[in-house]
């Protein structure tokens, strides 16, 4: 990783080097993921004077939950722990871009995608026992996501190889599928059982839905459907 860091750091110097102009290959480091533990790549190819397609690769190492503030608001649940809440995941993004004005990858662009994604959840939540005092139910697993989308944005060219890729911002929304599994370590009394299936009830996941299931052993939750979004991301690649 450390190798591909350098490499994309010296985009400048490799642009100011090239004589050539053009070329139908763009190679892209997203720079604004970064801020969520993201790396994120895309490799982009013109196929029309207007058109291209591209694919982007994105990775985030398991951690604590970025942008918390805006799950607690798109989440309504006071048992969720979004403090203690850590996720981890990959993607795979398939697009194509149509660009309207200045011609050959640059310029204002709408670009139609599909998302395949996997997410590794690590989520507690609190619940009532049935005798006055709370417990804390841990559900960890993977839930994948495929949901289709769509984004604007502009892409600058600079210097000779230089690009800047700005993407103003998109949505998907799509299903998803897994399973979230809290194994009890003692059995849950009957008392326990509602208190949890109570919370996960209450939970409004917004655009996130899913359904659950509650025994003494634990409970499992099965998503089903999810959504995204894109945007305020900047991109600095080199065209060949």
């Amino acid at each position: 990783m450390k190798k591909i860091l350098v490499v994309f750091l010296c985009l400048p110097l490799f642009a100011g080097a090239q004589k050539l102009i053009g070329g139908k290959n763009i190679l892209k480091w997203n720079l604004a993921g970064l801020a969520a533990r993201n790396y994120s790549f895309t490799y982009e190819r013109s196929f029309l004077n207007r058109f291209s397609l591209s694919l982007n690769y994105r990775t985030m190492a398991k951690g604590s939950l970025p942008f918390q503030s805006w799950f607690e608001s798109a989440i309504d649940s006071d048992d969720i722990l979004f403090n203690e809440f850590q996720i981890g995941n990959t993607a795979w993004t398939p697009e194509a871009r149509v660009y309207i004005g200045l011609g050959k990858m640059k310029g204002f662009y709408v670009s139609p995608y599909y998302r395949f994604a996997s997410f590794d959840l690590y989520m507690p939540v609190s619940y009532t026992n049935g005798v006055g005092s709370k417990n804390k139910a841990v559900f960890e697993g993977t839930v994948k996501s495929s949901s289709p989308g769509l984004m604007i944005g502009w892409q600058f060219q600079l210097l000779t190889k230089l690009v800047l890729d700005f993407q103003i911002v998109g949505g998907h929304w799509g299903k998803s599928s897994g399973e979230i599994v809290y194994k009890s370590p003692t059995p849950l009394s009957t008392l326990e059982q509602d208190g949890l299936r109570k919370a996960l009830n209450n939970i409004d996941a917004g655009p996130f839905t899913f359904n659950s299931t509650v025994n003494s052993s634990g409970a499992v939750i099965y998503p089903t459907g999810w959504a995204g979004i894109r945007g305020l991301n900047l991109g600095v690649g080199l065209r060949f």
